[in-house]
């Protein structure tokens, strides 16, 4: 028991001092059982180990027409004494069809090999037990990959490099690129004891939250659109566009983002005129003929009629949340409900821990109810799990008792592992509903977002900013009350087509063209055409084959029908061991050389370089995704059911307080404090503060002291006694940003823990405003405080 506590001092004493190098430890309380978790990193001097082996990441990505080919470039490097083994967890492209690996070592190139996952895993670890270096790259979730990289000997530099292709669809007359840099952590309530190997790599270390990665981040883009390029812009990074001709243009990220990868590197881009490219894409394989069908459907029109709606918000309120997510998922929903007409329905449930419902059944959206709703979502601070099913469950569970349109909206940044069992339960349970999705969050999961709208026949919307909000808001609005085409069918004529993909298409709600993907025989001839319903009319429109010619540039397209129905298998079905569709990915995956689920890729070296096999295993840890909190870092985090079971088991809003009349707020929204009396006094000891970054010690403490009645006012409020008059010391931690916004901050009080004064100190510090640092780089300062009685 006393080694647990001192390990615990130890946890909450490295991390608050900068410059160790770094080793993954995790802490768990005492008479507990561990579950499957993401831990904050512990650091740590040890000279004979290299803790941070991953040193730069980068992507040359080519888009040509509406097909990505992306090449990723890990670097890896032994700055220590000891062979080590390096895990690294990172995120892919939920569209992306990864067909190929290399493993340089020195002048020796090797080229991976696809194999079933279980032999793969064999391979590799006996390759690292005799050794040899090698690297095995597998798939954890569609979007989610692990790197393992053997036998790393000091001062070695190992490249790997994956390779992958996707397709860009367009939405109204804009392409978008996205590379997503860094895996949120998820929050799992699975005992470890239990968990399968599948899912060890949930338990990941991570910086805090404000942290820099500790690897670079690059990235060169080429777009070879085919057409003028009218527009290029990336919302996420600082870069630089030259345009090489009106087609071609490549962009790079500014010499700032040089460790940009803490968010989704998101690139979008627009044709002259909004023109969208359609038609067919066709290659000639071997044994195989493939084709892309690009249809576009007919200009939205405005509804006629439109019969009354009744609509599901089922809102993420839990620690993953807080902060900068759950203050945009406040503003969007406020938006959406705001706007409903008076003559639909709705309903709010609140989920995180546990999960409570706004009403018993739709409200209809008057003035009164939509303000209540618009209260309590407003009272929301964020904490707990995110126990995502029982939530779905019990919102799919619900009896529509009026006849009309129901939809579903869930509003998560996805960080959960359960992706398969939400897609399965959805599809079973969904009925005539539609389900969209909101993704809040600089690096969300989008594979459980976007497939949670695929099983509920609906469209994903991502929100990685704030003012990028209203916007979307208003698009859901658009799409909901005005479906482009309904009742979608492709019939080919003269055409030998087959294995088309997907069977089924959905209602289109967005501008964007209906995709078709599949194999066709014989000769490229015959007709297209699309059919649907366009408000109240019929509508058709079709192509002749003959005008497209088989392309031997087109030969991604094998890859992309094959991770299009690997992904619809995947999204659709929960597979048990031994089943018919996990046969049938891994089968895809063997035929296609592509990494599925079952499918991984691995490259070994021939010679021996480690002679004695042993090795140091290092989990390279992850930087929090930007505006992420520490709360996201599940039951190891700061709000975890474990360091305050009485907050987890209390509902986050309960009967009572929906039914009460709301308390009297400040105009920034929060309750209404009565002052207390002054008891305690607080300094800062200028000596005794710890900065690293540009700003100096007389500015910060200026800053200080232009809050301190309000600071006083929270310890006052919070009933802290102090027992050694001038003794009692606290500590103030704040993460500043490049613009001088507050990222994030944390009081602590050696051998006390009081919730009430940490809310209160965080909600306040949250809203203070620095000066940008003058060297463009984050500033991290703990204030040491002196805490005195007053009168």
């Amino acid at each position: 028991m006393k080694y647990i506590k001192v390990v615990f001092i130890l946890f909450i004493f490295f991390c608050l001092i900068p410059g160790f190098n770094s080793i993954a430890v995790e802490t768990v309380p005492e008479n507990d059982e561990k579950t499957l978790s993401p831990y904050f990193l512990v650091k740590s001097d040890d000279p004979d180990t290299d803790q941070l082996p991953l040193k730069s990441t980068s992507a040359d990505v080519n888009i040509a027409g509406v097909i990505a080919d992306v090449r990723v470039t890990q670097v890896y490097k032994n700055e220590g004494r000891s062979p080590l083994e390096a895990v690294y967890v990172f995120p892919g492209s939920t569209r992306a069809a990864v067909y190929g690996m290399k493993m340089t070592i020195g002048e020796r190139t090797l080229t991976a090999k696809i194999q079933e996952r279980q032999k793969a895993r064999q391979e590799y670890e006996q390759a690292r037990d005799e050794g040899k270096s090698a690297s095995l790259l597998e798939q954890q979730r569609p979007n989610v990959f692990q790197m393992n990289v053997a036998n790393i000997m000091p001062k070695d530099e190992i490249r790997v490099e994956l390779s992958y292709t996707e397709l860009l669809i367009p939405d109204e007359g804009v392409y978008e690129f996205v590379y997503p840099t860094v895996v949120g952590p998820r929050y799992s309530n699975m005992p470890e004891s239990q968990a399968p190997k599948s899912e060890q790599w949930v338990k990941n270390p991570y910086l805090h939250e404000g942290e820099s990665p500790n690897y670079t981040f690059d990235m060169k883009v080429k777009i070879s659109a085919g057409m003028p390029i009218e527009e290029i812009v990336c919302t996420s990074h600082k870069t630089d566009i030259e345009f090489e001709s009106s087609e071609t243009a490549f962009v790079l990220p500014d010499k700032s983002e040089k460790y940009g990868g803490n968010r989704d590197f998101i690139l979008k881009y627009k044709l002259a005129g909004s023109n969208i490219q359609s038609g067919l894409l066709l290659y000639e394989g071997d044994r195989e003929n493939f084709f892309l069908l690009m249809m576009q459907p007919p200009k939205r029109v405005l509804p006629e009629n439109i019969p009354p709606r009744e609509y599901m918000f089922i809102v993420d309120v839990s620690g993953s949340m807080r902060g900068f997510p759950l203050d945009i998922s406040k503003a969007v929903l406020k938006d959406l409900i705001g706007n409903l007409r008076p003559d639909d329905r709705f309903n709010v449930l609140l989920f995180s821990g546990g999960s409570n419902l706004l009403a018993e059944k739709s409200m209809p959206a008057n003035a009164e109810n939509i303000q209540r709703a618009i209260q309590v979502i407003d009272n929301q601070q964020g904490g707990g799990g995110t126990e995502l099913l029982p939530a779905l469950n019990h919102a799919l569970g619900m009896e529509d008792n009026e006849k009309g349109s129901r939809t579903l909206v869930i509003v998560t940044d996805g960080f959960v592992r359960v992706e398969k069992e939400a897609f399965d339960l959805i599809r079973n349970r969904l009925g005539e509903a539609n389900m969209f999705t909101f993704g809040i969050g600089s690096s969300v999961n989008r594979y459980l977002l976007e497939g949670m709208a695929r099983a509920g026949m609906g469209e994903p919307f991502i929100i990685t900013k704030p003012e990028q909000g209203p916007a979307k808001a208003d698009k859901f609005r658009q799409y909901i009350q005005s479906p482009v085409l309904t009742s979608v069918k492709v019939d080919f004529k003269g055409f030998k087509a087959y294995d088309i993909e997907p069977p089924a298409i959905p209602d289109v709600f967005a501008q964007r063209p209906v995709i078709i993907f599949g194999k066709w025989k014989g000769e490229p001839k015959g007709i297209v055409r699309l059919k649907g319903i366009t408000g109240t009319k019929e509508y058709s429109d079709e192509i002749s084959v003959t005008r497209f010619k088989p392309s031997k540039t087109n030969s991604g397209l094998r890859y992309l029908w094959a991770r299009h129905r690997i992904a619809l298998l995947s999204d659709y079905n929960t597979a048990a061991p031994d089943s018919e569709t996990e046969k049938e990915i891994t089968n895809l995956g063997l035929e296609y050389n592509l990494l599925t689920a079952y499918t991984s890729f691995v490259a070994i070296d021939n010679q021996i370089r480690n002679k004695d096999g042993k090795t140091i295993t290092i989990k390279q840890p992850l930087p929090l995704p930007q505006g992420v909190s520490d709360y996201a870092v599940g039951s190891r985090g700061l709000m975890s059911k474990r360091m305050f079971p009485a907050m987890a088991a209390k509902p986050m809003v309960s009967p009572s307080l929906l039914a009460a009349p709301a308390p009297e707020k400040y105009p920034s929204g929060r309750l209404k404090q009565e002052p207390a009396k002054p008891v305690i006094r607080v300094r800062v000891n200028p000596d005794k503060m710890t900065i690293k970054g540009s700003f100096s010690r007389e500015y910060l403490q200026k800053i200080f002291e232009s809050h301190i009645n309000k600071i006083e006012t929270c310890f006052n409020s919070s009933g802290l006694k102090i027992i050694n008059p001038g003794q009692t010391n606290a500590q103030l931690k704040i993460s500043i940003s490049i613009d001088g916004s507050v990222v994030s901050s944390e009081l602590l009080i050696p051998g006390i823990k009081d919730k009430q004064l940490e809310l209160c100190i965080t909600e306040l510090v949250k809203k203070w405003q620095f000066e940008k640092p003058v060297d463009g780089k984050p500033v991290f300062v703990i204030y040491s405080l002196v805490l005195k009685k007053g009168s």
